[in-house]
């Protein structure tokens, strides 16, 4: 068989991970080629495409980032943009293609797959948001990184006696918030799934100085303030009719300061939380996707994406993941408010 790979959406910590572990197995056990189209879906709707062997994935494993590159490139958007993807990768006499992204970009291999084009998605985001699998990998990475970041801003803030707002990634879900909120001791955690008080927040900042602390409060870039709206770093969208959120850190730090007389400065994560090495586990978990996806593509199980259950690699529909985005249960929240200052 001759397989395309391709990597979409925002950029991931073991992405190369994938790559490296279907082209060494499908090589291996079935002999199969492989074509790298290039900046995701970008790639087969204007054949731009690499070599992708052997060679080309020896030593990505730690690599952060992708080989093949990525875009937010979506087809369904495009006059004839679907069609033009098939007769492309049908010309190139390619068997199949494996997706790396997420829901954006399994939501464009469905469409494929509904046409006629067997895709086999693999999932991915660190936002942890996506269907049908326990765990995305990335996102542990991200954590890691939200943690470190928070362990260092702990020590500033102290110094200066001062409140700080940690914006981290998480548009309509809050697990990064969440999670690295936990592991780094946050004082307050703001989430998309649960719109926030003004007041109760800087109730909570003036609670934590009383107790001798300099509170940090980390925010999901898509919270929403109660009779409010999400913050907006630009205006306009992208290929998806996704909104660019940003700016909710400097919104909420500007607005502590001026009620509770306490100096509040921001800090946005951004971008730091996509880069470096994947962790051990992101390592691990991403070998695991692309080891099956491969094996899922042989067998011809298109319209299906690998996904992780408890401790097992599975395969699901690509429209369990796409259909219905996963988001923070209420109960994990109150988890994290027992330990708020």
């Amino acid at each position: 068989m001759k397989i395309g790979v391709l990597t979409g959406g925002g950029d991931c910590p073991g992405l190369n991970a994938v790559i490296r572990a279907a082209v060494l197995r499908g090589h291996r056990e079935w002999g199969h080629e492989f074509t790298g189209y290039l900046d995701g879906w970008k790639g087969p709707l204007e054949n731009q495409t690499t070599g992708l062997g052997v060679a080309e994935v020896r030593g990505i494993l730690a690599q952060g980032g992708t080989i093949l590159g990525s875009s937010r490139t979506n087809p369904d958007a495009i006059d004839g943009g679907i069609e033009q993807v098939i007769g492309n990768v049908r010309a190139a006499g390619i068997d199949g293609l494996i997706a790396i992204g997420g829901d954006d970009t399994l939501g464009v291999a469905r469409i494929l797959t509904e046409n006629g084009l067997g895709v086999v998605g693999v999932p991915k985001t660190i936002d942890n948001d996506l269907n049908a699998t326990d765990y995305t990998f990335g996102f542990d990475t991200a954590v890691n990184i939200v943690m470190e970041s928070l362990d260092r801003l702990h020590t500033t803030a102290t110094s200066h006696h001062r409140a700080l707002v940690v914006e981290v990634m998480g548009r309509h879900a809050g697990w990064i918030a969440l999670h690295g909120g936990m592991a780094g001791g946050a004082d307050l955690i703001l989430v998309p799934e649960e719109e926030f008080e003004l007041e109760e927040v800087c109730a909570q900042v003036n609670r934590s100085f009383e107790a001798g602390v300099a509170p940090i409060i980390v925010a999901s870039e898509g919270a929403v303030p109660k009779e409010g709206s999400e913050v907006t770093s630009t205006e306009g969208t992208d290929a998806f009719g996704h909104v660019r959120l940003g700016g909710i850190a400097g919104w909420l730090a500007d607005r502590i300061e001026e009620q509770t007389g306490h100096e509040t400065r921001s800090v946005v994560l951004g971008h730091l939380q996509r880069g470096g090495t994947p962790t051990a586990f992101d390592r691990v978990l991403a070998t695991r996707l692309g080891y099956r996806a491969i094996e899922a593509a042989s067998e011809g199980d298109w319209g299906t994406m690998t996904t992780l259950r408890g401790t097992s690699i599975e395969l699901a529909p690509l429209a369990d993941a796409v259909d219905e985005s996963k988001v923070v249960p209420a109960d994990r929240l109150r988890e994290a408010q027992v330990f708020f200052d």
